[in-house]
């Protein structure tokens, strides 16, 4: 149009049709004499988001060196949380400050080694993770966290126990063998309730119940060279993440609640597809592994290594996992078995042949009394024939005093 161009006489209608730009937004474009300008809200963020009330957990976590995503998205979710991930992932790159600063440790790569492989249900690999538990009373106590992994698929388990004492190792076994099922061999770390040492030759000398474990079961033991974790590095990997996932920011009530909720976590992340080992582990064990591994079948010798032998004091109560459980004064002998299962511990004979006691576990510090552990009823004679004979008692006389014979009071009579 030339110099006859008017910016007031532009056809907005036509203009719409050409660019698509709505009328009301043309209208303020011609208002500012089509010059784009910035909206007055940008960059200015609102008071309220959905992570308004979350802050304070997210940043405890934080300054817990909590920096896993999925680990706070999760422990938030469960206080309420309706957001999405990627919120969560923007909050803690604008708050890396709370972070505490890592330590850098530098070391020469040395040596390159190969990763090896094995095998369906040809190898598993244990070991010991520990963790300090902060109690209600302020008192801090150390647990053992159990830990086995298939080397082939990943399939895992994990259980809790107060220490990683030997009768502990073997209660957790076989609890991992029957969840996953029984290996050709263990990999394991030259622990002492498995081995004592070795031969002129080299080669290992096992702990006289381990081996006697081991022939029962029906395994092998592999065991690592020392100071080389990297032989049995997907255990390893496993005992760091369980510290790093499951353990941060949980609490718990007692040890059985904790490997209660272990066991629902090792059946989620068995369920998980895992990019390390391109594969869901719970599918791959069940389908190849399973086949190759025996089913662990319950019998008397494994049940004895399930309950554990016990000394009776000279009061009546067994002590197991710190705690003391009274026996019924019935049973004669000095030491008995027991068994603690979810929320009960069973006391049988050391034969395993009938039931002693039933003890509901709440965990507190307080003995935990059998019925009939102290009183023994004598027996007693009771009237077969209504009873007709009668007899008075008297009301008892009060002795007099020693100081009565002084009250001359009662020797005088007073005159009226």
């Amino acid at each position: 149009m030339g110099e006859s161009y008017s910016i007031e006489k532009v056809n907005l209608a036509e203009l719409h049709r050409i660019t698509g730009i709505s009328r009301a937004k043309l209208r303020r474009l011609k208002k500012n004499g089509f010059v784009v300008k910035p909206n007055g809200n940008k960059g200015k963020k609102s008071d309220k988001t959905v992570l308004s009330g979350y802050e304070g957990v997210i940043n405890n976590l934080l300054k817990g060196n909590v920096t896993n995503s999925e680990v706070i998205y999760e422990r938030i979710q469960t206080l309420g949380y309706t957001g999405g991930l990627t919120t969560i992932k923007n909050y803690i790159s604008e708050n890396k400050f709370l972070i505490p600063a890592p330590r850098e440790i530098v070391s020469p790569q040395g040596n390159r080694g190969r990763r090896y492989h094995t095998g369906p249900g040809e190898n598993y690999q244990m070991d010991w993770g520990f963790v300090k538990v902060n109690a209600p009373d302020g008192i801090s106590y150390q647990c053992a966290c159990f830990a086995m992994i298939c080397h082939h698929c990943g399939e895992r388990y994990i259980e809790f126990f107060p220490n990683a004492r030997q009768e502990n190792l073997f209660i957790g076994m076989i609890h991992a063998f029957i969840y996953m099922g029984i290996p050709e061999n263990v990999l394991t770390d030259n622990m002492k309730s498995v081995v004592i040492g070795r031969d002129v030759e080299g080669n290992p000398l096992w702990q006289k119940d381990y081996e006697i474990f081991m022939k029962t079961i029906g395994f092998h033991t592999k065991l690592c060279k020392c100071r080389h974790p990297f032989t049995k590095g997907k255990v390893e990997r496993l005992v760091r993440f369980v510290k790093e996932n499951f353990i941060v920011g949980r609490t718990f009530g007692n040890i059985t609640d904790l490997n209660c909720d272990a066991l629902i976590w090792c059946n989620e992340q068995n369920d998980r597809y895992h990019r390390a080992m391109d594969c869901v582990p719970a599918e791959v064990h069940s389908n190849e592994c399973m086949h190759v591994a025996e089913i662990l079948t319950m019998t008397e010798e494994i049940m004895k290594y399930l309950c554990p032998v016990r000394k009776i004091s000279f009061d009546g109560f067994v002590n197991y996992e710190g705690r003391r459980f009274g026996v019924p004064y019935t049973y004669t002998r000095k030491t008995c078995r027991v068994m603690r299962k979810d929320f009960y511990l069973y006391i049988y004979d050391t034969d395993l042949t009938h039931q002693i006691a039933v003890h509901n576990i709440t965990w507190s510090r307080k003995d935990s009394y059998a019925h009939d552990q102290y009183a023994i009823k004598e027996p007693e004679e009771l009237p077969t024939a209504p009873v007709k004979a009668v007899i008075t008692q008297k009301e008892e006389a009060v002795p007099e005093k020693g100081f009565e014979k002084f009250d001359f009071g009662k020797m005088v009579k007073w005159n009226d």
